[in-house]
C-alpha cells in the first residue's frame, strides 16, 4: 500500500494538480474523436445506389491547439461534440453524394474551418458494399 503524507493526500484530493505535473509530462496536444458514427446517406454513382441510402460510417479525429485545453470543468470550456455529429448529419441530408471523397471533403472542410484546429483526420466507410470485406472507404488527413 502506498503511504502519503497528509500534505500530499490533501494535494491529491485537490482538483488542481497542474503544478505537480512535471513539465515533460504536461499535455502537448488535445485530440477529440467521433468514432464510427453510422448514418444513412444517399451516396454512390452506380444506378442501383442512386436514391437508395446506404449505411456510411464516419470517424473524425480533431487535434486542437494546446491552449484549447479546458481551464475549468465546465461545459462552456468544452469543444462541442454535438456540433460535430449534428453537422455531419446535416451534410448527409443536404444533397445526394456520388463519391465518398466529396462527402469526406465536405466534413473535413467543415471541421478544419473551426477555431483552434491544428490537425485533422476524417475517415468514411461503406460497410455494406462487399460481403467479403468489412468496409470500403477512405481517409483524409492534414498530416
Amino acid at each position: 500500500m502506498l503511504r502519503c503524507s497528509a500534505d500530499v493526500r490533501r494535494r491529491m484530493l485537490n482538483t488542481d494538480l497542474v503544478n505537480l505535473v512535471p513539465a515533460d509530462l504536461r499535455p502537448r496536444t488535445l485530440k477529440i474523436a467521433l468514432n464510427g458514427y453510422q448514418l444513412p446517406v444517399d451516396i454512390g454513382f452506380h444506378p442501383f445506389e442512386i436514391g437508395a441510402p446506404q449505411r456510411l460510417r464516419v470517424s473524425v479525429e480533431v487535434w486542437l491547439d494546446p491552449s484549447s485545453l479546458p481551464a475549468e470543468d465546465h461545459a462552456d470550456h468544452a469543444w462541442d461534440y454535438d456540433f460535430l455529429r449534428q453537422e455531419i448529419a446535416r451534410l448527409a441530408t443536404t444533397r445526394r453524394w456520388n463519391l465518398q471523397e466529396t462527402f469526406a471533403r465536405a466534413v473535413y472542410d467543415m471541421v478544419a474551418a473551426r477555431d483552434g484546429v491544428i490537425a485533422l483526420r476524417v475517415r468514411t466507410a461503406k460497410p455494406d458494399v462487399y460481403p467479403d470485406c468489412e468496409a470500403v472507404g477512405l481517409e483524409l488527413a492534414s498530416f
